[in-house]
């Protein structure tokens, strides 16, 4: 045996002989009969190592890929239990994910409908089996998927700064509907767009539920309200607002979605849905193959500041 071999495999067996096994749980005071994923990934450190602190990067990138695997190990766990103790068509309608942003990767080619709207849209990639959900269950367009924060086991919310584009009210957003952009995503894994991992504060790799949705109401009137005022200045925004809506299978209240015209990008506040045919107020509604009626609020950059409630008294 060479002796750089030798050095490898001792470096590996130190590794493993240093690394703990069990890191499931966060702590040694957690229940055994609590939920079982009482731990949260935590994305790879950016700290940087000395070239001669060799052993400490392995036995950190060795930490962060056993993390990993666990994760996607109770993700499987569950979603296999949850098929063997469900009918036919549930079996296929749900799923527990890991959620994971989309990017140009997922872009369609040239000549289909959401190409150039990876992140100007609300369609998703998910996994095989609810295009097998579709088919079982027969349902109608436009499919649509509920994605949802999970108690107690979704990290906590991303604490997301004041100059981000988000709606004030996100920060008690627990789901989002939205569209199918493809069925190719990975087993147990969900490709969203930035814009709704924002709206549930997720970071990448949070554990999210993924269902098929079958009840949403159609929409009959929907008010934005433009993050500037330059949007409403273009001469024709109403058509530009009809088109951009295209891409939009539904709408959440309380998230704040982005619109994409001559090389600038639009946001906007779902402040008010009302569905078909009342006109009640909803939290969700389909937009697709729907007569609805959109309308603008005064831009967010032309409201007054709030005041203080209470003034600091003079001296």
């Amino acid at each position: 045996m060479y002796p750089q071999s030798s050095s490898i495999i001792a470096v590996l067996l130190l590794l493993l002989s240093t690394v703990p096994i069990s890191i499931c749980s966060t702590n040694a005071n957690t229940p055994a009969t609590t939920n079982p994923y009482h731990y949260h990934y935590q994305p790879p450190s950016k700290h940087k190592f000395a070239s001669t602190d060799i052993i400490s990067l392995l036995q950190n990138k060795w930490s962060e890929a056993q993390t990993l695997a666990l994760q996607e190990q109770c993700v499987e766990d569950h979603n296999a239990e949850y098929v063997a103790t469900s009918n036919s068509i549930d079996s296929v309608c749900y799923r527990r994910c890991i959620a994971m942003p989309l990017d140009e990767r997922f872009d369609p080619p040239v000549g289909v409908f959401s190409h150039g709207h990876i992140e100007t849209g609300d369609k998703m990639s998910l996994p095989k089996c609810f295009w097998e959900a579709i088919t079982r269950s027969k349902a109608e367009v436009p499919w649509l998927f509920e994605v949802s924060r999970i108690d107690g086991v979704t990290a906590p919310r991303v604490e997301l700064p004041h100059d981000e584009h988000h709606h004030s009210s996100a920060s008690s957003l627990t789901r989002v509907v939205g569209g199918a952009l493809d069925f190719r995503s990975p087993d147990n894994y969900a490709f969203l767009p930035a814009w709704m991992m924002k709206s549930l504060g997720l970071r990448p790799r949070d554990v999210v539920d993924v269902k098929l949705v079958t009840k949403t109401p159609p929409g009959s009137a929907v008010r934005l309200r433009p993050h500037k005022s330059a949007f409403v200045n273009i001469g024709n925004h109403q058509a530009v607002l009809e088109t951009e809506l295209k891409h939009y299978s539904a709408l959440t209240l309380g998230t704040t979605i982005p619109f994409h015209y001559r090389g600038e990008t639009y946001y906007f506040d779902v402040v008010d849905l009302r569905s078909a045919p009342r006109g009640e107020k909803v939290a969700t509604v389909k937009v697709q193959d729907c007569d609805l009626s959109a309308e603008f609020v005064r831009p967010k950059d032309q409201l007054k500041p709030k005041k203080n409630k209470y003034k600091k008294s003079e001296d």
